[in-house]
Parts: C-alpha cells; structure tokens; sequence
C-alpha cells in the first residue's frame, strides 16, 4: 500500500483449486480461542484483528457473481466458495459485515445461519469430517459499506461519484463478499460482475471477455495464483481501457478514469520495464496477469497493490508504480501469516523504490538511509519499531515503511550486495504463492550469508525509539 500523509505514509469454466500447505492448515485448525471440539474459530488469533478470518478449513476457491448499480448503490450478490475441513466441523464462520443474507446453502442442503458482528456462523445440516471438500453457496444484497480501520482511514467497498472504489486491506473484503478474510488464508478466484453499459468492472487476473445485454455489461475474470481475500477488487466506473500483451506473454489491462488519463500515461507507459526490471532483481514476475486501475477517488487517500492490477485513488507517481509493483512479490505473492509482520510487505515495497532510484540515476539507497537517519529522536520515524507496531493503527505507519526499508538497507551494508540480492531472490522463490514470517527471513539472510543477524534486526526491527549505528 502507498498512502497519503498519515496513512503514512456464460464460458464454460475450468476448475481452479489452490492446496493449502500442510503447516497452515494445522494454524488454520487450531485457530483462535473456540478451537476445540467441532466448531471453526471465529478467528485466526491475529494479535491486531482478532476476529479476522476463521478456523477449521481452508477455502480453495471463490467464485463470485455480483451486480451493482452505482446510482442506487445496491450490490446484490453470490458467492460460492469451494472449502476444505481442516478438521472435524459442526458449525463455522465466514467473515461478513452488514449486507443482508438470503439464502446459504452447504452443498445441496441449506444450513443454519446467524449473524454475530462481522461473523456469519453456519451451521450444515450435517457435520463436516476432517479432509472433507464441500461448497457453500451464500446469496446476498445490501448496499455495501466501506470499514474504518483502526487509523481511521476506509478500506472496503468506497463508493465513488461513477462506481467503486475496491481496496480491502487489511479488513475490507468482508464488505462485499463472505470471506476467510485473513492473509492466513489464499485462494484462487472468478470473477463475474454485472454493471450498467458504460461502466466497467474490474478485477484481479486475466480477463475473460464481456457480454452486453438489456442495458448491462457483464465483465469475467480469473486469478487462478492463490490470493488473500484483502487483495481481491471488483473496482468499477468509467474508465479508458487499454490492453496489450509483453513481448514475455504477460497480460496487461489498465483501465484508467478519463480524468486521470493525461498524468497516468507516462507513468503506465513504463509498468513493462519496472516489472522487468524487478524480475531481475526478485525473480520471475509470480504473474500471468498485470496492469493497474486508475480511479478518481479523492476522499480514498492511498493506493493498494491488488494481486495483478495495483488499484489507485489518482494517477500514480512512478515511485508509488515501482512500489505497489514490487508488491507482487512481496505482500501478494509472499504474503504474512500476521498483521504484526507488516513491515515484510511494506519496508521491502519501500526499499524497492530505493533500489529503483539508485539504478535510475536517482539517488543511492545510502543517500536515503542517510538523510532519513538525519532526523532527530523525536520524528515519528522512531515512534514504534516496525517489527512490533503495537496495534493495528500502527501498521502503515512511517516506522513500518521506512524504518523497515532502513532494516534492509541496514542488511546490505552488513552482508553486502552479491549476499543481498540472493536474500531478496531466495525469498520471493522459497514462498512464491505462500507465506512468510520474519523469524524465517531473518534464518533465511543468515544462511545466504553465513553471518550471525540476530543483533542487527533486534536493533532495526524490535527496539525502540532511534537505533544508534555505532
């Protein structure tokens, strides 16, 4: 994500499954505090979002179909996702907040449901055995609403003066589909969604084509790499489309609101290049699918790197483009098991526009470091060390952007470039479509290096107020 000040900073279809790794699929079991006996937790145990998410299966896959008229504001929609019992289930929850549910079906029977909160609890008509793949088909409408988050900023579904504004991290999935909404847990997706003709409907993947009919535009797509359900988007409005294909075969869609369109395409013209380049610096691009959505979103204040198609509140500058781009690889491809890990999406997206200046003629990584160390103890670049943000206001704070970009930097300097730039391959390569913590990274930089780290990232990441170099 980059923010503004202070969020500172009808086919036939194939079947698409992501398998959940053997390790996470015993987190997700023994998630959260009502764990035991047959009943899925009604979280993960996230420290900072204790009810994000949900235990005792792992959903393989989302199939969603929506209609939304902007002008109403009325969203109606079906989700049908295709889950797997991490153990024994009686009873289980889904993330979903307002909206109002009209039927939910498990398999070919209907099922129990009730709302507490964000929390859907289902009960099926008979219980789900452990290894167990069964469906559960959730029909829905309301008119959707964005959450605040603990910083007091939007995520969700924003309405915009055209369509919607579709950005959901950390917590706003839940606002237009019923979702294991917790980075824990990654899916595969389709996507099919219904708006008035003139509008466009975007989403994450490759796109499938559109269909017009009775004064609507059905728009389809597919991300079949698996994906957090904060990084999907149905983002909507009028917008200018280009599409092309890489030389590499990559498909690229950016849809861009007219508005944005003179100041958004020089810095578009180049999302080949930055994506090439960080295929050298990171590895190959996790995608088969990229682009970006350009919206006119004033009351959004950031940007967010939607798996695929990074959704901006405006027309980026082209350090926010290498930004949400570098994303891809980390926070989309590599993704967090917690929240409190924030910093491996943020400080190393930060840390890829350093590296981005400093190999385009900007200035040098050091440079950057150095004035930011400049800043005196008081700055709020020292208010809290980014590998503990304290709660979930902090976690896009500048700590976690910059300090944990100065984290990095800190680490080149100390094992130096060629040991380096095997880190940052070996961790995209190692957990491409997976998770990552920081003890791993940390294990991870030692090896590659053959250099004990433990000092240095206690000192860059875990302790308080400015570190002293020396």
């Amino acid at each position: 994500m980059t923010q503004a000040p202070r969020r500172t900073a009808v086919l036939r279809r194939e079947a698409v499954t992501v398998t959940v790794p053997v390790a996470l699929a015993a987190l997700l079991a023994a998630a959260g505090p009502a764990a035991a006996g047959t009943t899925g937790a009604s979280g993960v145990g996230d420290p900072y979002f204790p009810l994000a998410g949900n235990g005792g299966y792992h959903v393989e896959h989302y199939d969603l179909t929506l209609r939304y008229n902007p002008t109403s504001r009325h969203l109606v929609g079906r989700a049908v996702l295709t889950a797997r019992a991490t153990k024994k289930l009686t009873r289980f929850d889904l993330d979903l907040k307002g909206l109002k549910v009209t039927g939910l079906k498990v398999g070919h029977d209907r099922a129990e449901f009730r709302r507490r909160g964000q929390e859907l609890v289902v009960t099926p008509r008979r219980t789900l055995h452990k290894g167990e793949t069964f469906k559960v088909t959730v029909a829905y409408r309301g008119t959707p609403k964005p959450v605040t988050d603990p910083d007091g900023s939007l995520d969700g579904w924003i309405p915009t003066d055209d369509g919607a504004f579709v950005a959901g991290e950390p917590q706003g999935a839940m606002t237009w589909f019923p979702a294991n909404n917790h980075p824990l847990d990654k899916s595969s997706y389709d996507f099919t969604l219904t708006v008035p003709k003139g509008r466009t409907a975007v989403a994450n993947g490759v796109y499938l084509g559109s269909r017009t009919a009775d004064g609507r535009t059905t728009f389809r797509w597919r991300q079949k790499e698996p994906m957090a359900a904060y990084l999907a988007t149905a983002t909507i409005g009028k917008f200018k489309i280009k599409r092309y294909t890489t030389a590499d075969g990559l498909q690229v869609y950016n849809a861009v609101d007219p508005r944005e369109a003179a100041a958004a395409a020089p810095v578009l013209k180049k999302l080949p290049s930055v994506l090439k380049w960080g295929s050298k610096l990171f590895g190959p691009y996790p995608y088969r699918a990229a682009g970006a959505i350009v919206d006119r979103a004033p009351d959004v204040g950031f940007a967010l790197e939607t798996q695929t198609r990074p959704v901006y509140d405006s027309a980026p500058d082209l350090s926010t483009l290498v930004h949400e781009s570098a994303h891809q690889w980390f926070g989309d491809s590599v993704s967090v098991t917690s929240w409190k890990d924030i910093w491996l999406n943020e400080g190393f997206a930060t840390y890829a526009e350093w590296l981005y200046s400093e190999q385009h003629g900007g200035d040098s990584a050091q440079q950057t470091f150095d004035a930011l160390y400049a800043r005196p103890a008081s700055d709020d670049l020292w208010e809290f060390p980014p590998g503990n943000p304290g709660s979930g206001a902090n976690i896009f704070g500048t700590p976690v952007y910059a300090r944990g970009a100065m984290a990095l930097h800190a680490l080149r300097t100390a094992v130096g470039d060629p040991a380096f730039h095997r880190i940052l391959k070996a961790w995209a390569d190692g957990h491409r479509d997976g998770h990552g913590t920081t003890a791993q990274f940390v294990r991870l930089a030692e090896r590659e290096s053959g250099q004990d780290l433990d000092s240095l990232f206690q000192t860059w990441l875990y302790t308080a107020g400015k570190p002293n170099q020396g």
